[in-house]
């Protein structure tokens, strides 16, 4: 083999190499969650730890679904991510294309005052928003998670609807101006539904966003029946002793929309982030 191609054959080695390590650091602490949902407490602090338990068993899934307090945890994170979710697109779709078709007064600075938005650390915000929520009355609702977590979701949102606007061709509007429909025909019946790979990538990480927070969902609620899925993990942490079995199957349980999710999807959410990258 020439010294040239044998370089490349050591390189592409190295590079394998450096892959599959990177992959187990990521992936042991995911399968050593998902088995040690699978064992009692006590196997879980055997020395030496086993990575295959011997008495294989589901009574940590069987409690968490037939407790109708935990499975009101899950209920309240769908509600809240799904609803966010689904704002967020609605009103980034809007924004998006305003942004990307349309010249208006203080165009700029709105848009500066968007990407700024994101700068700012979500925890500074903390007390003014439990102080806000408390005064417009929604403490421990709904409306306070959706509106709290939309804050965060939709610059990021809004900024990648644009860019994917942008890559799309003005001449689609004109022609159905052309046929004299209006700028919303053009937005809902044309751009839309061709812009499937922004918009699914946008509604992963928002649902992701919503889905896996935890600090504003332990400040903005007080009563069980609000609580979410992290906030639930949490409080299977008792003054005495901890549920380490059931922690993880909710861990593993709550893994499983976002990686549905992704797996059905990565194609288009790939897409989608790359899509606004380049200007055409």
């Amino acid at each position: 083999m020439e010294p040239r191609g044998l370089r490349r054959a050591v390189m592409k080695a190295g590079v394998l190499f450096a892959l599959l390590a990177g992959a187990v650091v990521v992936a042991f602490p995911v399968v050593w969650m998902a088995v040690s949902s699978f064992k009692s407490n006590p196997e879980i602090f055997e020395l030496p730890p086993r990575l295959v338990t011997e008495s294989f068993s589901f009574d940590a899934y069987t409690t968490i679904l037939r407790d109708p307090v935990k499975v009101r945890f899950f209920v309240n994170s769908y509600v809240v991510a799904l609803s966010v979710t689904a704002l967020t697109l609605v009103v980034a779709i809007l924004a998006g294309y305003a942004f990307s078709r349309f010249d208006f007064v203080g165009k700029r600075p709105l848009n500066m005052i968007i990407v700024s938005v994101q700068a700012v650390p979500p925890i500074t915000l903390l007390i003014p928003y439990f102080g806000l929520m408390v005064t417009l009355r929604l403490y421990n609702t709904y409306a306070a998670l959706i509106l709290t977590y939309m804050v965060f979701t939709l610059p990021y949102a809004i900024i990648m609807m644009t860019g994917y606007f942008n890559t799309l061709p003005r001449e689609l509007d004109e022609a159905v101006r052309v046929d004299g429909a209006g700028s919303m025909t053009a937005l809902w019946r044309i751009l839309v539904p061709i812009s499937i790979p922004g918009l699914v990538s946008v509604g992963i990480y928002t649902f992701m966003i919503a889905w896996n927070e935890y600090l504003f969902a332990l400040t903005l609620t007080r009563t069980q029946d609000m609580r979410t899925v992290p906030i639930g993990i949490q409080l299977l942490m008792g003054q005495h002793s901890y549920e380490w079995n059931e922690m993880m199957a909710m861990s593993i349980l709550g893994c499983i929309p976002v990686l549905v999710l992704f797996l059905f999807f990565q194609r288009f959410f790939i897409g989608g982030m790359t899509a606004g990258s380049v200007k055409s």
